[in-house]
């Protein structure tokens, strides 16, 4: 899912376009004013939480024409990277939301990158989604990344480290990023997004601190209509006779992003299902289906409810790990309650 939306409609002058992630962006603001700006850096965490955001910022920093406070984001080259057009900025990302970034990619980058900077001091290449790259990409990467041009940055964004060649993580500057918080996140949208406080709710609650995600789903009428329609699924599925479920299964199985999604949304319905069937004091993601909820909470009780989640979740890592998708599903299917 993209997260360039996160920029926002206005951004104040002289300061770094990052709502969020203190601690980061005063560690390459550091860097940047020391002259001590590493070679990669490796930015982490959950997909829309604000990698492209700060990786964005950097850039800006790094081609900025401003000789004071830097990125100015009003030169030039700041509008520049902000538009995603600066000659001297690369993004490289897979193809689309089900594909691998490609060895192919990574050399036409590392083409460009051994020339030198056309309009700045640094040319800066950011890797979106570097966790889909191919082993081959990732190991052709390396080459750059030990023995990298003086006037190239390197910004790798993946979900997690965990996932990526060892080889990579270690010549690379981790920043992870965590989640924002759900009271930054609605007053995000409402002062950036003019987005209308009930939905702005709403949307920071299911974002699970993803700024990036929530600004998305503010502009696409679609996405939460598509949304409803998943979970409207989930609770026909639970009074719908086996043959159904299967054909459901077989349907979503070939459509990996959906697959992700739907898993996603039915996991945190099943936490709230759980937490409202315990009287947990703690605040509900969906509120907007609460009572659906709740009614779904008594009938099904705390223990079947948690028994659901444990096996979406179990679902959901069998597919990263490349797991046959309907023959997951399906399992998933009979662990679902019926009522």
């Amino acid at each position: 899912m993209s997260e360039s939306c996160v920029v926002g409609r206005t951004r104040p002058a002289a300061e770094w376009p990052v709502v969020g992630h203190e601690w980061a962006v005063q560690a390459l603001r550091q860097a940047v004013e020391a002259g001590r700006v590493f070679h990669a850096y490796l930015i982490t965490g959950p997909d829309g939480v604000g990698k492209m955001m700060l990786a964005q910022a950097l850039a800006a920093a790094l081609v900025c024409e401003s000789e004071e406070e830097v990125p100015c984001n009003s030169c030039r080259s700041c509008r520049l990277v902000q538009s995603s057009c600066h000659p001297d900025v690369h993004v490289v990302e897979p193809e689309d939301e089900a594909a691998n970034l490609k060895i192919e990619q990574v050399r036409d980058l590392q083409r460009q990158l051994a020339l030198t900077p056309l309009e700045g001091r640094k040319r800066v290449a950011i890797l979106r989604r570097f966790g889909a790259a191919t082993t081959a990409a990732a190991n052709a990467l390396l080459k750059t990344l030990e023995e990298p041009p003086a006037h190239v940055v390197l910004a790798l964004l993946a979900e997690d480290a965990d996932r990526l060649l060892p080889t990579v993580v270690s010549r690379c500057r981790h920043i992870a990023l965590r989640p924002l918080s759900v009271g930054l996140v609605k007053r995000s949208l409402i002062e950036r997004w003019d987005v209308e406080p009930e939905r702005a709710e709403l949307l920071a609650r299911l974002s699970g601190g993803r700024l990036g995600w929530a600004a998305e789903m503010s502009e696409d009428e679609s996405a939460l209509a598509s949304r409803n329609q998943r979970l409207d699924d989930m609770e026909e599925l639970i009074k719908a006779p086996l043959v159904e479920r299967f054909r459901y299964a077989e349907d979503l199985a070939g459509d990996k992003v959906a697959t992700a999604a739907t898993l996603e949304l039915w996991t945190g319905a099943w936490r709230d299902v759980m937490l409202l069937a315990a009287g947990a004091p703690t605040e509900t993601v969906n509120v907007d289906r609460r009572g659906r909820m709740q009614t779904l909470a008594k009938r099904i009780g705390v223990e079947k409810s948690g028994q659901v989640l444990q096996a979406l979740r179990s679902a959901f890592s069998l597919l990263k790990r490349n797991a046959n998708p309907r023959l997951t599903l399906e399992v998933l299917m009979l662990d679902l309650p019926r009522l």
